[in-house]
C-alpha cells in the first residue's frame, strides 16, 4: 500500500507539473519574437555565437521531444519549435542549444550523465522484475533458522534503482544548467526583448521542475524498496 502511496502522489505532482509547463508554453507561443526568428533561426544563431560549427539542427516529430543527441550532434527540435517564431520556441530552441555549448566545453556533469546512460538502460528495463522477484525470493525462502528470507536477489533491485535514481539527480545540474546558458545568450546578445525573456524564463523555470519531480519520486520509490531491504536484514 505504501508503494501505491509514492507512486499515487508522484503521478499527481508530475501530472500538475506537466499541465502547468503546457499551459506556459501554450501562453507564451502567442509571444511573438519582434526579430522573426525561428526556433531553428535561434538555434542556429547561439551554436554560432558559441563556436560551435559541427551541430546540426534538424526537426523531428512530437510535442516537447526536444533534445540534443551528443552522439551525432544534433540540436533536435519539435516541429512547434523549430518553425515557431515566438518565447517559447526561443526557450526551448536554446535550452537544447546549451546541451551543445556544454558538450563543447566538457562539462563535467554532462560527460557523467553520458556515462550513465548504458548503466540505467539496463537498470531501467530490469529492475521492476528484479524487484518483484527478490520480494518472492524473500517471503520463499523464509524460515525458522532464517525468519528474515534471503534478500540477495532485493538488494541487486534495489542497486538498479539507485542508479536510476542517481542519473535523475545528475540530470538536474545538467538541466539547470544548460537554461542558465540559454538565458544568458537570449539576454546578452538581445535576440529577445525584455518582454520575451520574461516568459523565455517562466517557461525553461516549469520545465526544469518536471525533473525535480522526477528526481524527488525516484527517491520517494528508492527509500521505499530500501526500507524492505532493511527491514528483512534486520535480526
Amino acid at each position: 500500500m505504501g508503494y501505491y502511496i509514492i507512486i499515487g502522489i508522484s503521478m499527481l505532482v508530475s501530472w500538475w507539473v506537466s499541465s502547468r509547463l503546457k499551459s506556459k508554453f501554450e501562453y507564451y507561443s502567442n509571444v511573438h519574437l519582434r526579430n522573426g526568428l525561428s526556433g531553428k533561426e535561434v538555434a542556429e544563431k547561439m551554436l554560432r555565437d558559441n563556436g560551435i560549427n559541427d551541430v546540426q539542427v534538424i526537426s523531428v516529430p512530437g510535442q516537447l521531444t526536444d533534445h540534443y543527441n551528443p552522439a551525432d550532434k544534433t540540436v533536435n527540435l519539435s516541429e512547434g519549435v523549430y518553425m515557431q517564431r515566438n518565447a517559447a520556441a526561443a526557450a526551448v530552441a536554446a535550452h537544447e542549444c546549451g546541451h551543445a555549448v556544454q558538450h563543447a566545453v566538457g562539462y563535467s556533469m554532462l560527460n557523467l550523465r553520458s556515462k550513465l546512460v548504458p548503466i540505467v538502460n539496463i537498470s531501467s528495463n530490469l529492475m521492476q522484475f528484479v524487484l518483484i522477484a527478490g520480494i518472492a525470493v524473500m517471503a520463499a525462502s523464509r524460515s525458522i533458522e532464517n525468519p528474515n528470507g534471503n534478500t540477495t536477489v532485493l538488494a541487486i533491485g534495489v542497486a538498479m534503482f539507485a542508479m536510476t535514481t542517481l542519473f535523475a539527480f545528475v540530470t538536474l545540474p545538467v538541466e539547470y544548467d544548460a537554461s542558465n546558458r540559454a538565458m544568458k545568450w537570449l539576454k546578452d546578445t538581445g535576440t529577445v526583448t525584455t518582454e520575451e525573456f520574461v516568459g523565455v524564463q517562466d517557461s525553461l523555470k516549469w520545465a526544469a521542475r518536471t525533473y525535480v519531480v522526477a528526481a524527488l519520486g525516484s527517491l520517494a520509490q528508492l527509500l521505499y524498496w530500501g526500507s524492505l531491504l532493511l527491514g528483512g536484514r534486520r535480526d
